[in-house]
């Protein structure tokens, strides 16, 4: 990807929404079947709200700044707190590709099974990594964008067709809730996937025209992508008992286009995670080229999903939920409340924020205890954020010895 600001209102839409759109989304929708699908679609609603809504004051950050994503975190934490931000986002992103392959491949695997016999999920994992790494090979040098939007154009034709074998079963909407799990927790489940994308979305709007365009196009096309799967899988589990929507796709026959849905969202959304954690890691080793780095990435994630498992799913999750919400709530804090926006090139380390931060993951873990109707990551949000604002100020004083101009400690 190249350096021109050429990106519209109508590439973040699309972008966006082909991002949203995936079997691991429709996945994390089904875990929300103890409510049932009324207070299921409010959750689903309210944490996307919420947490697409802080995915985009990231991503505006990203466009004033010109920088990427995990390099903002530098205005905060300094040159050491980027590293390490770096380096905890890279590995959640290396987890994110094998995640999204591995779903997209066992989905693809039972639908070859049932078409021709044919069992062989090793090979998907495979076909579905060379696949992301053509994507990314592509590039926006090599007409990224118009090829991205012809997909997202496809992959909404296919999910009205997923959309209507799911709610054929209309009975879904009255059937009794199962329970067993708290309306904070289903919130919680629904914030932190848009809350995932905060270390990734600067990457891209970096490069926008207009900060406003760069901004809705991104909240529209994620939000709305992302409560359709969520409510896809929500509805697909209450009528079968799985959110994997494949038996539902083989028992309305679609064959070909089951097929095309899960290959193709699985590469509009995972080359996204492979270039991100790319971005990333020149923190860690600048000069190195993003996107040779990002191929390479796509490689171990494709090798990991030979390895790994989904068991650990709903973990992965929150522990995202864990990092990123107190980095954020400095970050935000310190950019849109204190007016802090630019790098200190001479700052290494502000201890300060990041014991902040280390507080505010642990007070993560504790609200989630507490079964808060908002969940746990607008609490530890404001907490995180409030306590900054609090001591920002003093930590400023520690760090900048009162009125030097050079750091006296990092």
């Amino acid at each position: 990807m190249n350096d021109n600001n050429t990106l519209q209102f109508k590439h973040f839409l699309f972008l966006w929404f082909g991002a949203a759109v995936s079997v691991a989304e429709i996945l994390a929708g089904g875990l929300l079947v103890p409510l049932g699908f009324t207070a299921g679609i409010a959750a689903i609603i309210l944490g996307h709200f919420i947490g697409t809504t802080l995915l985009v004051m990231g991503g505006i950050i990203g466009t004033r700044e010109r920088i990427p994503a995990i390099e903002s975190t530098r205005i905060s934490f300094g040159a050491y707190g980027t590293t390490l931000f770096s380096v905890l986002n890279v590995l959640q992103l290396i987890g994110w590709t094998a995640i999204m392959i591995i779903s997209a491949a066992k989905s693809a695997n039972e639908i070859t099974k049932m078409l021709w016999q044919f069992d062989y999920f090793a090979l998907w994992c495979i076909i579905i990594g060379g696949l992301i790494f053509l994507w990314i090979a592509l590039g926006r040098e090599g007409g990224w964008k118009k090829v991205n939007m012809a997909a997202v154009l496809l992959l909404f034709g296919l999910t009205i067709m997923l959309s209507a074998m799911v709610f054929k079963d209309i009975s879904i909407l009255t059937k009794v809730p199962a329970g067993g799990m708290p309306f904070s927790e289903a919130v919680e489940l629904s914030v932190v996937m848009p809350l995932s994308w905060l270390p990734l979305i600067a990457d891209y709007t970096r490069f926008a025209q207009q900060a406003k365009n760069a901004a809705w196009g991104s909240w529209l096309g994620y939000f709305l992508g992302s409560c359709w799967m969520y409510t896809i899988g929500l509805a697909a589990a209450i009528s079968t008992g799985k959110a994997d929507p494949t038996d539902i796709m083989l028992a309305a026959n679609l064959g070909f286009a089951a097929l095309g849905i899960i290959v193709l969202s699985t590469v509009t959304t995972t080359f996204m995670d492979a270039y991100s954690a790319g971005v990333s890691f020149t923190n860690l080793r600048p000069g190195l080229n993003e996107k040779l780095v990002a191929l390479v990435i796509t490689v171990v994630g494709t090798l990991l999903a030979l390895v790994a498992d989904m068991e650990q799913y709903e973990v992965f999750l929150l522990a995202i939920g864990s990092v990123f919400a107190p980095l954020y709530a400095i970050l935000l804090t310190d950019y849109f409340i204190r007016k802090k926006r630019s790098i200190n090139p001479q700052l290494l380390a502000n201890w300060g924020a990041l014991a902040v931060w280390a507080i505010g993951v642990a007070l993560y873990y504790w609200f989630l205890k507490l079964d808060l109707v908002f969940g746990a990551t607008i609490p530890v949000m404001f907490a995180t954020g409030l306590l900054y604002l609090v001591t920002g100020g003093y930590i400023d004083k520690w760090v900048y010895c009162k009125k030097t101009p050079k750091p006296c400690c990092g």
